[in-house]
Parts: structure tokens; C-alpha cells; sequence
């Protein structure tokens, strides 16, 4: 998890416009379900792109679902449209989404979005309603064994104001 936290202070430096999804924000939401990957959503504009690139060079980052892992340095070509990036590091894994199942792009995101800070930064973080969304919108069962989890501690806090 240290590795994240520092990952995901690098790409809070990078000027990069972005909210935390995915196990990540679940763990700073409060559960208990560790995470092996950074997930975030960002629109993957050239100059996005280019500002990944400069925040992740020292990182070897490479393509971890193509079979020949390639640096990420040199692909896609600038200018070349992309919808999501899946990139391993040298500090862990980081996916790029351009919109979040069941919820939206990063525009929607950030209309609901809660801050946290981390090491003086401030990061939006995808709402808990949304995050519990996302997880039963994949169906997957690690994603509603997450939600459970998730809508527990919504109910904690939902009790917790009245």
C-alpha cells in the first residue's frame, strides 16, 4: 500500500485532473479489503497523456495487458485516442479509466466527489454511493463482497448523523 500512497502523490503533482476509484478509495472510505492497484478516472486527453508520461518516466511504466508489456514511454503515439490505460510500475499498478461503470465520466464523479488529504495534497475521491454503485454495476463477486462491506459502513455513518 506504501507504494500507492507514493504513486498516488506523484500523479497528485502532476497538474493530471483526476478522481480516486476503485479499492483505493474504498480503503480511505474505510474498508478492510487491501488493494494491489492505484484506479483512477481521467480524461486521456494528448496532454494528459504527455503529463502521465513526465510524472511515470522514472517508473518504467509499461502496458500490463499487452503480452509484450510495452513501455507506455512510447505507446500510443501522440495524438493517438485512448479510452483507458492499464500500466504497471515500478511502485505497483495504476489503471486510468476515462468513466467509472454504472456512474459516469469524471465530470459526474466530481459533482459528488469527496476530498481527503494525503501528505498536504488534496484528492478528490469518488463518493461512498458511488463507489458502492461502481462495485455492484461490475457484478463481480470480490466487487459485492466490496460492496457489502462498503454499504455497512454507509449505514455506520448514516447512523452515526442522527
Amino acid at each position: 500500500m506504501q507504494s500507492l500512497r507514493e504513486l498516488l502523490l506523484l500523479l497528485a503533482d502532476s497538474g493530471i485532473d483526476f478522481v480516486v476509484i476503485g479499492g483505493f478509495a474504498g480503503v480511505v472510505h474505510g474498508s478492510s479489503i487491501v488493494t494491489r492497484d492505484l484506479d483512477i478516472c481521467a480524461v486521456l486527453t494528448t496532454e494528459n497523456i504527455a503529463k502521465l508520461r513526465a510524472a511515470l518516466k522514472d517508473l518504467d511504466p509499461r502496458h500490463r495487458m499487452a503480452p509484450q508489456r510495452l513501455s507506455f514511454l512510447q505507446v500510443p503515439k501522440v495524438g493517438e485516442p485512448v479510452n483507458n490505460l492499464y500500466l504497471e510500475t515500478d511502485w505497483g499498478a495504476v489503471d486510468i479509466l476515462t468513466s467509472v461503470s454504472g456512474v459516469g465520466d469524471l465530470e459526474r464523479l466530481k459533482s459528488r466527489a469527496e476530498t481527503f488529504e494525503i501528505d498536504g495534497r488534496r484528492c478528490r475521491m469518488i463518493a461512498l454511493v458511488d463507489l458502492i454503485q461502481a462495485k455492484e454495476s461490475l457484478g463481480r463477486e470480490k466487487d459485492l463482497l466490496a460492496a457489502k462491506e462498503l454499504r455497512a459502513i454507509a449505514a455506520r455513518r448514516s447512523a452515526g448523523r442522527t
